[in-house]
């Protein structure tokens, strides 16, 4: 099939064609007939890199009514970058069309400039759901006329936290509507968001739900927590070609590897929220023109980027939702050239390892690092390589060739090849020549872990708290599955308090849970996790090796500044057993009490009252 044959307008056919679009992708194929023959709700399924953008963007070209100057179609995206994209990608789309006009709004640029370009009244809207609500509350956008509502990456803009803006925006627009979602997997947001919003929804899906992209190799890298950088330049080296993302998981992580990355002469970036729109389009530029060679990212600043010939995405540890891990993985591989996924991760980190070949239907490969000599080899023959290839202008270096010959007429031509492989390969043979052991763990002894695991009584596993990972400190915190709190809230609450703290396996519990950090942040967490609520409900964060009865008790006492109270049964049960044995009853301490206005003062010692004889509650003159 070719687009000739999708019924299209012409002009969309001429520009399709000067882009070099010949024959449809799959999800193209069944998407544009669909959306020009139906009026029903869509829900598409494909890998990201497989022509989303032109699925939706081009039969919304072809239904737009040039002489209505009116926002007639609007594609919500979750970030500037993919927003910026997918407005790019339709003007291009359009570029044959007269009249037709695509404009992008999103956070962190001059809302002024926007107001500028929403007065030449465009009939295709591309924005981000946090600056469409402010210019829909400033009177700037009007949704009534609205057709076509697309939500590109709809889960990750729910995981994000957009779920009221987008029922704002939803409220916002005509009910006759056609609403399409467009996403790599299908998750249970994306099932939720077909309840809620969509009506008599047709799904099409390219390949299998959720399923890895054909063109991508796993791997994945086993080591100590502590190895992680170590194994990420190992890793970097033997592939002197690569050119790829580093997925990190927060933001102060991916500042952090990047710093190390630059530190230690590669050319790499870094891209996350914190940085400004102007630099972050600067350095997706660099590394669109390959100016930049590692890109060192979260999973929100590179959602829905769109880079050819990526060779390789390194996760720097693995998301907790496989969907964003099917979202990385499909950076590469793309245009029937294949692509490498590789994860580095800790021994905490393997169950999701099987947990993502379970729901994308791949297996990934166990590999081995190398060893510093194959690096160092792989380095030796890319030099050798990029001398074989130099282009030599005889004309513009004849007039220094002279003093060059003089100068080096004593060496001989083995001794200049020496001298120049190791000016450009030296420093890998210094480092590599005294570089840190990364100890792998081994495949045995952790079968013989597990195997002895299983052996144990079950009870026997349950006393005594689980041990961290090597570099990891094990915490407790009050909130647990009946909380409706599971790995996404734990991360997203303790980043709330402590930036950029990575965290490592997490334990979840009905009424509680565990969660693990390096050391280095363990006193920091538990410092600034002190006072934190959610909602009226404190929070209590201490060392998983205490028992929650003896952390909430410390909690109250810490806030309460008032000492333990005796259990009353206890003074009771005490009071009776000295009688009986004829030994001094225990004696109450004196307590001390809030007044009405919120001072402590310490209260006198109650006057003692005479016994009666025959009375045997003498244990109530201690609660009086």
């Amino acid at each position: 099939m070719t687009f000739q044959e999708l019924g299209l307008r012409q002009e969309i056919l001429d520009a399709v064609a000067e882009l070099g679009f010949v024959n449809p992708m799959p999800v193209q194929e069944q998407v544009i007939p669909y959306m020009l023959t139906h009026e029903n709700d869509l829900v598409a399924l494909a890998q990201t890199g497989t022509g989303k953008t032109a699925a939706f963007g081009l039969p919304i070209l072809n239904m737009v009514n040039v002489e209505q100057r009116k926002i007639q179609s609007l594609v919500l995206a979750p970030t500037r970058e993919l927003c910026i994209q997918i407005a790019n990608d339709i003007k291009n789309f359009a570029s044959k069309m007269r009249g037709v006009k695509v404009v992008p709004v999103y956070g962190g640029e001059s809302i002024v400039s926007q107001y500028k370009q929403l007065d030449i009244q465009p009939q295709v809207l591309v924005a981000t759901p946090g600056r469409l609500i402010d210019l829909i509350n400033r009177g700037k956008v009007d949704l009534s006329e609205v057709r076509f509502l697309v939500l590109d990456e709809a889960d990750e803009m729910l995981n994000m936290g957009f779920t009221e803006s987008i029922d704002t925006i939803l409220a916002g627009v005509p009910k006759e509507r056609n609403t399409l979602l467009f996403s790599a997997t299908m998750g249970k947001e994306i099932e939720r968001i077909a309840r809620n919003y969509l009506h008599d929804h047709k799904e099409i899906v390219v390949g299998s739900r959720n399923e890895g992209a054909e063109n991508v190799n796993h791997i994945y890298y086993l080591v100590h927590a502590k190895d992680k950088y170590l194994a990420l330049k190992r890793v970097v080296d033997y592939y002197p070609k690569i050119y790829g993302i580093v997925f990190c998981r927060t933001r102060m992580e991916t500042q952090e590897v990047a710093d190390w990355l630059i530190r230690d002469g590669y050319n790499a970036e870094a891209l996350h929220g914190e940085l400004s729109q102007a630099q972050r389009d600067l350095t997706m530029q660099k590394f669109r023109q390959r100016r930049t060679q590692l890109l060192v990212a979260t999973d929100v600043a590179a959602r829905g980027l769109d880079v050819e010939e990526l060779t390789h995405v390194i996760n720097y540890g693995l998301p907790d939702d496989v969907e964003n891990y099917t979202h990385r993985s499909g950076r590469t591989g793309r245009a029937g050239k294949r692509g490498t996924s590789i994860a580095i991760i800790h021994l905490r980190e393997r169950h999701r390892v099987r947990v993502i070949e379970d729901v994308i239907q791949k297996k990934f490969e166990r590999g081995t690092l190398p060893d510093p000599q194959e690096v160092c080899a792989k380095q030796l023959y890319r030099v050798i390589d990029q001398l074989e290839h130099v282009e030599v202008d005889e004309n513009q270096i004849a007039p220094f060739l002279p003093e060059v010959f003089r100068k080096l007429d004593w060496l001989s031509k083995e001794d200049v090849i020496k001298r120049l492989v190791s000016q450009s390969f030296g420093h890998f043979l210094a480092y590599y020549k005294n570089a840190p052991v990364i100890e792998q763990p081994s495949e045995k002894v952790e079968k013989q872990k597990a195997t002895e695991g299983k052996q144990r009584p079950a009870r026997s596993r349950e006393k005594g708290p689980r041990k961290a990972e090597d570099g990891y400190v094990r915490l407790f915190i009050n909130f647990g599955k009946r909380d409706n709190f599971y790995a996404r809230e734990i991360i997203n609450l303790v980043s709330r308090y402590v930036k950029g703290v990575e965290i490592g396996r997490i334990d979840l519990t009905a009424s509680c849970s565990f969660f693990e950090v390096p050391e280095r942040y363990g006193d920091i967490v538990l410092k600034k996790m002190r006072n934190a609520k959610v909602g009226d409900r404190p929070v209590v964060v201490d060392s998983a090796e205490r028992t929650p009865d003896e952390v909430k008790r410390d909690k109250v006492n810490r806030r309460t500044d008032e000492p333990a109270r005796p259990n009353r049964r206890e003074i009771i049960r005490e009071a009776r057993a000295a009688r009986r044995e004829g030994r001094p009853e225990p004696q109450v301490n004196n307590f001390e009490k809030k007044s009405k206005k919120g001072k402590k003062q310490a209260t006198a010692p109650a006057p003692e009252r005479p016994k009666k004889k025959g009375k045997k509650d003498d244990w109530r003159q201690f609660f009086e």
